[in-house]
């Protein structure tokens, strides 16, 4: 009998070429036209660009190793040195390079200082004399650093940073979804700046985060690739629309509008909405869930022509602090001040503007050239070309109720056979959080016989 995947984002594929690998019959079925999911792709000007996720986390070495196994390590790049900005409401100033999730490890730090302002700076070096602190004093984020750090630690760097990259509320984000390693790292050194200090000193030297030299949607058409000469067969536009336990204990049958599968094991690796709507199938003690309202997300990238950006005026790019009213965006990526190859790409002066925004919302080509304008502190002429890409998030990996879900769903599987769950949704956010689901998924399946 077949094993299916179901998704054809790169938790699905990394899960199918690992199965296949240990020797397995696998048929991957992806709803959409095309592979990715959310490590997407688009063109401007000519030119391939990542539309979803451009970068992958350095720590753990897990996506870099996969990069490798599908002939791509010759190909992983470092950002150019830099580093992003922060646009607070009085002024714009580099991030503090020395911390976590916005979290400084050194409060009395001049580039920490330069963001809170001496007073905020010496309220967040508190933390090192105030009460030793023990696990599962807080639960989540925001109250966290607002009693050990104070508000302007939360407001000027946390918010920031947590909003912009996980797109979430830091008062309503649980430490152990965010970071699982930080209460450990509290009880350990009893401060949250000397944990922050820990975790960091245990991190590998060098950059946070890399690409791939022509973007990081060459990866699942490297995994296809790769997928497609172990045997597995690659299906696109095959929406499922069944998954109900097959005829013989321990078996599952598979449906789409096309065809139906007898599989002996099966890997859901879909959005959210999407696994729960199957596994709600699949399990019939599992309770209908709540689930929190979905997340919309625009990406605008522009091409502008301006000679001043060739100085890279703000690094990589910049973070907007929730008090910078002015602004609509919540980020720019300055592209071709990020990634060598893409600033190689074209002629002197032009570069690439990568601005995110909450919500569907259209964003007029104004809108987001002010936003561009204001961000990076130079008036920019109008841009030479501009793409959008949508994105809907519709489990928010971070929501109360995406984490209830996890719950509920782990506690079912724990006594079913052959039917296990990975995705973004259910591992985290991230390449390499879901790279690293996707292969322990793979790995419960392969240490079943049959």
């Amino acid at each position: 009998m077949t094993t299916v995947v179901i998704g054809g984002g790169v938790a699905g594929l990394t899960a199918a070429r690992r199965l296949a690998e240990s020797g397995r019959d696998v048929v991957l079925l992806e709803a959409s036209a095309v592979l990715g999911g959310r490590v997407g792709s688009h063109e401007l000007a000519g030119i391939p660009l990542d539309s979803g996720a451009e970068s992958f986390a350095v720590r753990g070495g897990i996506v870099a190793r996969l990069l490798g196994e599908v002939g791509l390590a010759g190909d992983v790049v470092d950002p150019i040195p830099g580093g992003a900005w922060i646009a607070l409401k009085d002024r714009t100033v580099p991030l503090p390079a020395a911390g976590l999730l916005g979290i400084p490890s050194s409060p009395l730090a001049d580039e920490v200082r330069l963001v809170l302002g001496a007073r905020g700076s010496a309220r967040a070096y508190l933390d090192r004399v105030l009460p030793v602190l023990h696990v599962g004093r807080y639960r989540h984020l925001g109250p966290l650093v607002r009693a050990r750090m104070g508000t302007a630690v939360l407001e000027r760097l946390v918010a920031p940073v947590v909003e912009s990259v996980y797109g979430a509320d830091p008062d309503e984000v649980e430490i152990d979804a965010i970071l699982p390693t930080l209460n450990a790292a509290i009880t350990a050194t009893g401060a949250l700046s000397a944990a922050v200090e820990r975790l960091r000193a245990a991190s590998p030297a060098g950059s946070a985060v890399q690409g791939v030299q022509g973007g990081l949607l060459r990866l699942p058409q490297a995994l296809a690739m790769d997928a497609l000469a172990r045997g597995v067969r690659l299906v696109t536009g095959a929406r499922v629309t069944t998954l109900a336990p097959g005829p013989l204990p321990g078996t599952w049958e598979v449906g789409t509008d096309d065809e139906r599968l007898d599989a002996t094991n099966v890997v859901v690796a879909v959005d959210g909405a999407a696994a729960l709507d199957l596994l709600q199938q699949a399990l019939p003690h599992l309770l209908a869930l709540a689930r929190p309202a979905p997340a919309d997300s625009r990406v605008v990238t522009l091409l502008v022509e301006d000679a001043r950006l060739d100085a890279r005026p703000r690094g990589s790019g910049v973070l907007r602090a929730s008090g910078r009213a002015d602004v609509r965006a919540r980020a720019l990526t300055h592209l071709t001040a990020k990634w060598q190859w893409l600033h190689d790409l074209l002629p002197p002066g032009q570069h690439l503007l990568r601005l995110s925004y909450r919500g569907a919302d259209p964003v007029d080509d104004a809108e987001a050239g002010a936003d561009a304008s204001s961000l990076l502190g130079v008036p920019l002429p109008a841009a030479i070309a501009r793409d959008d890409a949508l994105w809907r998030d519709t489990l928010p990996p971070l929501a109360p109720e995406t984490l209830a879900a996890r719950t509920a769903v782990d506690a079912q599987l724990q006594a079913v056979r052959g039917l296990v769950v990975t995705g973004s949704w259910r591992t985290g956010t991230g390449l390499a959080a879901v790279v690293s689901g996707a292969e322990r998924a793979a790995a419960a399946l392969t240490a079943r016989r049959g």
